[in-house]
Parts: structure tokens; C-alpha cells; sequence
């Protein structure tokens, strides 16, 4: 007989305290965030300490509720699926200890689960995976190209050598006086904005699907710089723009590029800067030409840090027969492959 498989999954990676319940990795039951952006923002950006302190004070009210709207009893779950990796240390801990207290009272299976790979899965809530597929993840602290064969088979075939795109928008909205978290500002005065400005594309070596936005970023700060010498106003709207629209080129260019090499069926876009609508437009746009390969995005909702996502990637671990044990620790710097 098949019975359903429940899975809670708890992400407290960095500054977002979630939890959710999946049943068989794909349909969300719930999908609960307490986000701690309003602490942050005065600071310009996460500061690990107070997100840990948020994290301490949220994660039993954030599961109970989780819980209580899935309308869920530990005794139907199947497993716990908990982010292990990568993220702030401090952030990840609390996680990882409410996930292991939780298994051990109620006697449930515990899987430890990569943040990316949680991004990645966040597609399977929207539809099925299509092998070979390659996903295109940009976040804060990952900008990388991940090629999948089969469920829970990563090759990052193409990763970022410097700044994240998320962090060079976030270094870029700062030069602008923009508020943090500055990729959504930055793509909103981009739709307003003209491409006047001509920025560096760092396309790296021939073939390459290796990303660095360092330059970029260094090149829109001396801009600014020398504009505001010779006493000129650039638009902020122009250079959020054209900033944007140098980003999306490579991004979007390599994706396309691999995606041809690699003749995979499906690319997913995956990753908080997955919700920037330039990236989105430009995309759906290239990838219309391949219509052989299917393009799936998610919702603005599974593309930020969420649980659902966890428990998704958390419920494919468990049907293969990965557990962790209570010796489970965070790890900052977990290898997806």
C-alpha cells in the first residue's frame, strides 16, 4: 500500500526563520517566514548575531504554526528535513538543534539538506523535474550553474570567483543611497531607467560558465566617483539599468550557452535574485528560441528563503535512504556536490 510521505523542513540559514510541511515533494501544506528584514536594514545588511537572537525567539512559534496550518500531527510526519548548510553559522545552529530535538522526541528520521539544493527543488513545487536539467541559481551568496542527471545528483558546472550577483547588487543599491536589500530597488529604478552607460561584461575565459561581478561593481563605484568629481549627476535610474542589464547579459548568456551544451530537457531558475523581473523577462525571452527546453521559474514565494523548498529537496533524501544522526552539526560551507 502507498502511503504519503509528510515531511517538516525547517530553514534558518540566515536571516529568515521557516517552516513547512510537503507531502510526497511536491504539494505545500504550509509555508510559514518570519523574515527579520526590518532588524537588518538599519545596518545595511545581516547582522549574525541578531539574526541568530530572531532565529532563537521565532523557530517554536514559526514550527507550531507550520504545524497547526498544515493540520499535521508528528505522528503522521515522515521525516524532518533541515538545512545543514551553507549559511551563518550561528543562524544554521538553531535550525539544526530544533530539527534534532524534534526527531528525537517523536522518533522520526532527520535529513540534513544543502541550502541550494533546497533553491533548486523549489521547482518541483511548481512541476516535475525533466532529466538531464540545469539550474541557474542566484542568490545573495551564490551565483552558480548546476547541472542535474537525476534527483539529488549535483555537478556545479559554473560558479561565481568573487562577489554574487546578490552582493554586487546589494554593493551597487548602497553607492546609490538605495535601502537594503537592494536588488529589488535596483530592479525597480531599472524598468524606469535607460542603458546609457556602457559597463564591463566579464565574460572570463572562452567556454568559461564561471561568473565575477567584482569588476562590474568596481566600475559602477568609479563612475559615480568620477561624475561626482567633475561635479555631473548621473541618473540613478540609468545606472540601475544599465548595471542590470549587464548582469542579466551574462547571466542569462551562460545559461543559454550551457543549456544548448549540456542538451538538457528543463532549466530552472532558482534563488532570491530568481524574483528580479529583468532577469525573468530576459530569460523567457532567449530561452522562447530553444523551444525544445522547458523554462520553469518559480513564484516570487519559493524564490526567497523558505522550508517549503527543505522539505522538498529534504523529501528526495529520504526516499533515497539518507539520514542524518543527532551528531549532525551546521556546516557554513557545505558542498552541494
Amino acid at each position: 500500500m502507498n502511503h504519503d510521505i509528510y515531511v517538516l523542513g525547517i530553514e534558518t540559514s540566515c536571516d529568515e526563520t521557516a517552516a513547512a510541511v510537503v507531502k510526497n515533494g511536491t504539494e505545500i501544506l504550509s509555508n510559514i517566514v518570519a523574515s527579520q528584514m526590518e532588524s537588518h536594514k538599519r545596518f545595511g545588511g545581516v547582522v549574525p548575531e541578531i539574526a541568530s537572537r530572531h532565529h532563537v525567539e521565532q523557530i517554536t512559534l514559526v514550527i507550531e504554526e507550520a504545524m497547526r496550518k498544515a493540520d499535521v500531527s508528528f505522528q503522521q510526519l515522515s521525516a524532518i528535513a533541515v538545512t545543514q548548510g551553507p549559511g551563518l553559522v550561528g543562524a544554521l545552529l538553531i535550525g539544526v538543534n530544533a530539527a534534532k530535538a524534534l526527531a528525537f522526541a517523536h522518533g522520526l528520521p532527520l535529513v540534513g539538506v544543502h541550502h541550494i539544493a533546497g533553491h533548486i527543488y523549489a521547482n518541483r513545487l511548481v512541476t516535475e523535474m525533466k532529466f538531464p536539467l540545469l539550474s541557474l541559481v542566484v542568490s545573495g551568496g551564490h551565483t552558480e550553474l548546476v547541472y542535474m542527471e537525476g534527483h539529488g545528483k549535483f555537478q556545479v558546472i559554473g560558479e561565481t570567483r568573487d562577489d554574487a550577483a546578490g552582493e554586487a547588487y546589494d554593493k551597487v543599491a548602497r553607492a546609490l543611497n538605495l535601502p537594503y536589500p537592494g536588488g529589488p530597488h535596483i530592479d525597480r529604478l531599472a524598468q524606469e531607467g535607460k542603458v546609457t552607460i556602457d559597463l564591463p561584461r566579464a565574460w572570463l575565459e572562452e567556454g568559461s560558465y564561471d561568473f565575477s561581478f567584482s569588476g562590474l561593481k568596481s566600475a559602477v563605484l568609479n563612475t559615480l566617483h568620477n561624475a561626482n568629481q567633475r561635479g555631473e549627476i548621473i541618473d540613478p535610474k540609468d545606472m540601475a539599468a544599465s548595471f542590470q542589464a549587464s548582469v542579466i547579459d551574462v547571466l542569462v548568456t551562460k545559461t543559454v550557452n550551457a543549456a544548448k551544451e549540456y542538451n538538457v530537457r528543463q532549466v530552472l531558475l532558482a534563488g532570491g535574485v530568481a524574483a528580479n523581473r529583468g532577469l525573468r523577462a530576459e530569460l523567457e525571452r532567449k530561452m522562447a528560441e530553444l523551444d525544445h527546453i522547458e523554462l520553469v521559474i518559480p513564484p516570487l514565494s519559493l524564490c526567497t528563503d523558505n522550508a517549503a523548498m527543505i522539505a522538498a529537496a529534504g523529501t528526495v533524501l529520504f526516499e533515497q535512504g539518507k539520514r542524518a544522526d543527532m551528531a549532525l552539526n551546521a556546516d557554513p560551507s557545505l558542498e552541494i556536490d
